[in-house]
């Protein structure tokens, strides 16, 4: 239970944090420097805000150094935020998935897919995780 509601946690972090900086890039960013160059800024923000959200939840709830269990934390929170992102994209813009990901910048698009996986093994990087006997 402490993993998942880590993961959750996890999630809404870095979720909120896209989402604010999501919509100021949109807004004001994006005018002035256009998508890829804006998206390319976002992206050290969001890998910073990565970093402290996994520290973050991996110390408050005090998850195990097992990569099995760090990998979970992170796999719950890539689960969720593919699933928010997919849902708003669909319901937002009207298109389907495969629309999205065919309309993303090759380049700030590669970026991004990055830091899907990032997102993932985050709580394994943020300590060293132990080996486990399997």
């Amino acid at each position: 239970m402490r993993i998942l509601k880590a993961g959750i946690l996890y999630y809404a972090l870095v979720f909120a944090a896209g989402f604010v900086l999501g919509s100021f890039r949109i807004l004001s960013v994006v005018p002035r420097f256009g998508t890829r160059t804006a998206e390319l800024m976002e992206s050290p923000i969001m890998l910073l805000v990565t970093v402290v959200a996994a520290r973050s939840v991996v110390n408050q709830f005090a998850i195990p150094s097992t990569w099995h269990a760090r990998f979970k934390v992170g796999g719950i929170a890539l689960g969720l935020l593919l699933l928010s992102e997919f849902t708003l994209v669909l319901w937002l813009r009207g298109i389907s998935i495969r629309e999205y990901l065919a309309s993303r910048d090759p380049v700030s698009g590669t970026v991004y897919y990055a830091e899907l996986g990032l997102l993932a093994i985050m709580p394994l990087l943020v300590g060293r995780p132990k080996r486990s006997s399997l």
